[in-house]
């Protein structure tokens, strides 16, 4: 057994699939499955069981996952300093980003960061932002970009957008000739949301509920233009953030400020704080900082 062993094993226990273990690592499916079944014999154990398409994990799957897990971020932490001791400016970054950020922030700052570090290889991997806190505490990832707050113990992060919700409106609406809505007077309305694996979904709910009633969703989207779309269509409202309002077409839709009360949206790079960042890690960092602001958390 060698560490490339469990790196592999890792992926398919991540993924649940030879597949797209084997595209993530960028090699063959048969190499993937080949190294899973020598991991299996030298071992003693099944560590998946196998069910048509589907994979799961045994017992002693999960155990070896486990322990795979220190094993690799004790590797990966070994090697990383190794190559900061010897200068080597060249590795990976996995970086975790929600798909309504990346446009309106991070074009420039991956720009300048590969004009300054050509050798860097940038992965990019788009989640909501609770699964991108879930990866990035797990060493999934090695940074993300997530909706603040987070806990403090584990993360270290800075912000850089602090921002407030706006309510999106069919044109026909009935409170599009006011000049701001309350929480409130939205507890008729069916709502269009991000799905379950975006902070919003749960945050938007949440001040639904402790302003009195329990939201009516109606649709869920990982796409904003989606979501605006359906509210243009009469569908329902929503909620987005003042960034993605500033995308949508204000000629398909009626946009107010929401009051009483205001939902903030504060965006945030975060990183593990006890776990080894590369070289090219904090780079990244800085540049962002640099790049979005300096707000430090």
């Amino acid at each position: 057994m060698d560490i490339r062993h469990l790196q592999y094993f890792l992926e398919v226990a991540r993924f649940k699939s030879f597949t797209k273990a084997a595209e993530s690592l960028f090699i063959t499916q048969p190499t993937i499955s080949k190294t899973i079944k020598n991991l299996e014999e030298e071992l003693g154990v099944v560590l998946l069981d196998r069910v048509g398409k589907k994979m799961e994990l045994t017992d002693a799957g999960h155990i070896i996952a486990n322990q795979a897990q220190n094993i690799v971020k004790s590797f990966q932490t070994l090697t990383s300093e190794l190559d900061d001791l010897m200068n080597v400016r060249k590795g990976k970054i996995r970086f975790g980003l929600p798909p309504m950020v990346g446009s309106s922030f991070f074009p420039k700052v991956i720009g300048k960061f590969h004009e300054q570090y050509p050798e860097v290889t940038i992965q990019i991997f788009e989640d909501g932002a609770k699964k991108v806190e879930t990866d990035v505490r797990n060493g999934t990832l090695d940074i993300g970009v997530v909706v603040l707050p987070v806990e403090d113990d584990v993360f270290d992060c800075f912000s850089f957008v602090d921002e407030k919700l706006k309510l999106l409106l069919p044109p026909a609406h009935r409170l599009t000739d006011r000049e701001v809505v309350k929480l409130a007077e939205l507890a008729d309305e069916s709502f269009v949301l991000f799905r379950e694996d975006f902070t919003l979904h749960d945050r938007i709910i949440t001040e639904c509920v402790r302003t009195g009633f329990q939201p009516h969703v109606i649709y869920e989207s990982a796409q904003w233009d989606l979501i605006s779309e359906m509210v243009a269509a009469g569908l329902g409202i929503a909620l987005l953030p003042e960034t993605i309002c500033r995308e949508v077409d204000e000629s398909r839709v009626h946009i107010l400020p929401l009051i009483e009360p205001s939902i903030p949206w504060q965006l945030g790079m975060i990183w593990r704080k006890d776990r080894y960042l590369s070289y090219a890690a904090r780079k990244w960092i800085e540049l962002a900082q640099e790049e979005l602001g300096d707000g430090h958390k």
